[in-house]
Formats: structure tokens, C-alpha cells, sequence
């Protein structure tokens, strides 16, 4: 068996679908990765993935890179020829599952991240968002959707048919990212090593460096909540994007004392050292570093939007506010840092969540069910 997984760029690759790439080899089968060309290419072919680069993919909007990304697509699969082609990311999710049934590959398969709408959109821009998803899922076999709020609208406005649509959830490595075993002095040195005064109540956020996910609101709140208050920001810039966060924002967070550690590899180690994690975005799916974050013990402060909902359940594991309303975001940091009873309690409740609701092995059972199904459907079994 050969399985193509085709996403924007490598690091989704590398963070979004690993597990389910490493579970094709282990079964016997051939795992391609396509995408752009990046720094996690080798991490990738370390681990067996065979990994092509795809020319003209892109994270900006640029229709003339899409139309020779989408050619480009057509001319690796028709060497390649998958018996699988499993399509991630708003736009490869488009032209991906346009072209490889066009191409000829037996089996065509979606995953549904988030969709790039928002209810608070214009109308306009969900029309064309939704219209869009409706024709490439008539070129699909399955649908797999993360979120269930997604699945709902989805399944509601027919924009998939129902036949083709599974509820996926999403998961991470809950080995990985679990609760600090730190004392209190290893976390203080840790802490003063990435420039953190230990004595400061810590506030997580993982992220690109982009508005969208919420950092003009979080670097508003910081300012607010003043010197008690530590934010420690970790992600990498992300010029490609219009959003990106402009040098006059990013003075005005290390004014108000946000630490930006850039793109890491060892989050897991970054975690332990946070008291709390925000994610103030203004659309997810189902956000993997608030996942991360309750996974590892955090209480977690976000948005009232899909996906943040499915991570956290408000009053339980963390607090849900308002969309763009950075007062409400200060006022719920500090109700956590001024009651580290409350932390405590809601860090227990968030990793008790992860346990029973975001396993990655449950997502894998549930993608490799899929290839058996349609396979064994389509006499191509063996």
C-alpha cells in the first residue's frame, strides 16, 4: 500500500500528521509526504516518510502559485501512483482532492482541520469558503472532520454528503506532553534560562506570530495585567501571511513585557514552566497547543469559538471569553493568578480531559479504519 499525504508546507507534515504517516510504514505500506520543501525535511526521511517537494505551494494568497502547485500535484501522482491520497490544509484540501480523482488515484481522502470560516465572516467570504469545500468533497471518498461544531454546519448546509462524513477529533501525544514533575527550585532555574523572572506568574502561548491567532488581544491583555505577569511566547514569524504581527506590535509586547522564544522544538520542556496558557484566537479547528497545553496540566484561557470549545469546557479546565475583547482575557488571566488553588484544580480537570478525549493512537485507529474500509470497498485490499 502507498499513502500520499499532501499538505501546505512540511512542518504540517512533521506536527499535524506524523503519526498517522509512521503508521502506513509500520504496517507494511509506503508513506509519502508532499508539500513544500522546508527545515523538517530531514526529520521526516529520518523516520521513512519519502518525502517530494512540491513547487508553488504556498501559505500566502497567490492564485498564480496555487494553478502550478495544483499541475505540479498532478504530475507526482501520476508517477507515483498512490493507492491513497489523503489531502490536508484549506488550500491542497481543495485543488488536492480536485486533482488526485482527476489523476486516477483509487482512493481520495479529506481531513477537515477547520474551515476557513468563521460565523463572525462575511457572508460573502462564507459563501465562497463553503461553496468551494462543497465542490472538492464531490471528489472524495471520505470526509474526515475534527471538529464537531464543523461536522454539524457541514452535514446541515450539505456542503458534504452525509454518507462521507466522519467526526475524527483530533489528539496528541499525551506521553509527550504531561504534567511537570519539577521541583520548585529546577523550575525556577529553568526559568531565569529563558530570561523568565521565577517570581513572575507565567502565561503560555504557542502560536505562529500572526493577528489571527490572537497576539494583538494577548499583547493588549499583558499590559493590563502588569508586572506580576510574565507572557512567554512561542512560534514562529510568519511573513507569507497578511496578518503578520508588524514590528510597531511586537515593540509594544516587549514593552509590556512578553518574551518571544521563537520557533522550539522541545515544548514539552517549555510547558512545566507556564502557570497558565492563553490562546485568545479568532479561528481554529481543534487547537493542538491548547491540547498540549491541558495535556501537560495547565488551566487554559480562550476564545468562545469552535474548536477552543472542544478543549475547553468553561469554569472546568479554564475559562472561555469573549472574541477580540482583551479586558475579558486580563480579567480571567488574573482571576487564575491570583488563586493558585484554582490553577491546580483546573490543571488536574484539563489533564483528566486529555486522557479521555485527545489520545493521537485514537485518531491513527481511526484514519487506518478508514484506508481498511475503503480498500476492502473498492477490491484493492491485500
Amino acid at each position: 500500500m502507498k499513502v500520499a499525504h499532501l499538505t501546505t508546507t512540511d512542518i504540517s507534515l512533521r506536527y499535524l500528521v506524523l503519526p498517522q504517516l509512521t503508521a502506513v510504514i509500520t504496517r507494511g505500506g509506503r508513506a509519502l509526504g508532499i508539500s513544500a520543501a522546508g527545515p523538517f525535511v530531514p526529520e521526516l526521511e529520518e523516520v521513512g516518510i519519502e518525502f517530494i517537494g512540491l513547487k508553488g505551494s504556498t501559505r500566502s494568497s497567490n492564485p498564480i502559485a496555487d494553478l502550478r502547485a495544483a499541475f505540479g500535484l498532478w504530475r507526482i501522482l501520476r508517477r507515483e501512483r498512490p493507492d491513497i491520497l489523503h489531502t490536508h490544509n484549506p488550500k491542497p484540501g481543495i485543488y488536492g482532492r480536485i486533482v488526485g480523482r482527476l489523476a486516477g488515484v483509487p482512493i481520495v481522502i479529506n481531513t477537515v482541520h477547520g474551515l476557513y470560516a468563521t460565523p463572525n465572516d462575511r457572508w460573502v467570504k462564507r459563501a465562497f469558503v463553503y461553496t468551494l469545500e462543497a465542490i472538492a468533497a464531490r471528489f472524495s471518498d471520505v470526509e474526515h472532520i475534527q471538529s464537531p461544531e464543523d461536522l454539524e454546519l457541514m452535514t446541515r448546509l450539505h456542503i458534504i454528503p452525509q454518507h462521507k462524513a466522519r467526526l475524527l477529533g483530533n489528539g496528541i501525544d499525551l506521553e509527550r506532553f504531561k504534567p511537570s514533575e519539577l521541583s520548585p527550585a529546577e523550575k525556577a532555574r529553568r526559568r531565569e534560562a529563558i530570561g523568565v523572572d521565577p517570581e513572575t506568574v507565567v502565561i503560555g502561548m504557542v502560536g505562529r506570530l500572526v493577528a489571527e491567532k490572537g497576539f494583538p488581544e494577548l499583547i493588549h491583555a499583558a499590559g493590563l495585567l502588569g508586572d506580576r505577569y510574565t507572557v512567554v511566547a512561542i512560534g514562529p514569524h510568519d511573513p507569507e501571511k497578511s496578518d503578520a504581527l508588524p514590528p510597531e506590535l511586537l515593540s509594544e509586547a516587549e514593552q509590556n513585557g512578553v518574551r518571544f522564544l521563537g520557533m522550539r522544538k522541545d515544548v514539552e520542556d517549555l510547558y512545566p514552566l507556564m502557570d497558565m496558557f492563553a490562546l485568545p484566537s479568532h479561528r481554529e479547528g481543534f487547537p493542538r497547543a491548547a491540547m498540549e497545553a491541558a495535556a501537560s496540566g495547565l488551566p487554559v484561557v480562550a476564545t468562545d469559538i469552535r474548536g477552543c470549545r472542544q478543549v475547553v469546557d468553561d469554569g472546568f479546565n479554564g475559562f472561555l471569553t469573549p472574541l477580540r475583547d482583551p479586558q475579558a482575557l486580563a480579567e480571567r488571566l488574573d482571576e487564575l493568578g491570583k488563586n493558585e488553588d484554582l490553577r491546580v484544580r483546573m490543571g488536574k480537570a484539563s489533564r483528566a480531559k486529555a486522557e479521555a478525549e485527545f489520545d493521537e493512537m485514537e485518531v491513527v485507529r481511526k484514519i487506518i479504519g478508514s484506508y481498511d474500509e475503503l480498500l476492502t470497498a473498492k477490491g484493492l485490499a491485500r
